[in-house]
């Protein structure tokens, strides 16, 4: 289970952003990558029974660095205020359809799917749900994943049909997606239960078709 301490620390570090603060409390964030690392693997070892792509992966494979780069950003604060994983095969630095967990005080979820996929990728999705948009909308319309994952995220919409494609395309609201993501948030009492691997587990089963059909079609 996640520590406590861990959410402290994170809820700390966004009040006190700065390498001063952070470097008189670094055996705080040792701590807490430390038991980042552990929840990761219990994640990894759990998602391995239904997702045998992931095993054999390890949590340094997955977790994400806290240090931000700041080179060309206007936010200039060097530390995320979050620890977050992306469970992958391969690791979190394969460009394909995965699952990613994110920790933060009062922020924490589980997502997954594809984040402004290249080009390439994202013309390759278009055209599979264009092929075989009748499975793609079951999975979407399946009771279990509606009731966890309600809907994609629409943030980066066109307003238009993407080259190629019809405003009167049965999926054109899909086809317009630049992004395929979907995320289900958890409390700070669920993230601190007991229970909370083996809830996110149940999160990422019924995400993982999903996931099989955007990685089918960028295979």
């Amino acid at each position: 289970m996640v520590q406590k301490s861990t959410l402290v620390f994170l809820k700390q570090l966004k009040t006190n952003n700065n390498k001063e603060w952070f470097d008189k409390n670094k055996e705080k964030y040792l701590a807490a990558k430390d038991d980042v690392s552990h929840f990761v693997d219990d994640l990894i070892k759990s998602f391995s029974a239904f997702d045998k792509s992931l095993v054999g992966l390890k949590a340094k494979d997955c977790v994400f660095r806290i240090y931000r780069d700041v080179r060309f950003a206007k936010d200039k604060r060097p530390y995320k205020t979050n620890m977050g994983a992306g469970i992958n095969a391969g690791g979190k630095k394969m460009e394909i359809a995965g699952y990613y967990v994110h920790l933060e005080a009062g922020k924490s979820f589980l997502a997954g799917g594809r984040w402004m996929p290249s080009s390439d990728h994202l013309k390759k999705i278009r055209q599979e749900i264009n092929y075989n948009g009748k499975d793609f909308r079951k999975i979407l319309l399946n009771k279990d994943f509606k009731k966890y994952f309600s809907e994609m995220d629409v943030e980066y919409k066109l307003s238009r049909p993407p080259k190629g494609y019809d405003n009167d395309h049965p999926d054109i609201e899909l086809l317009k997606l630049n992004s395929y993501i979907v995320l289900h948030e958890y409390n700070d009492k669920k993230v601190l239960s007991k229970n909370f691997v083996k809830e996110v587990t149940k999160g990422a089963k019924i995400m993982k078709p999903f996931l099989d059909f955007l990685n089918t079609a960028i295979s």
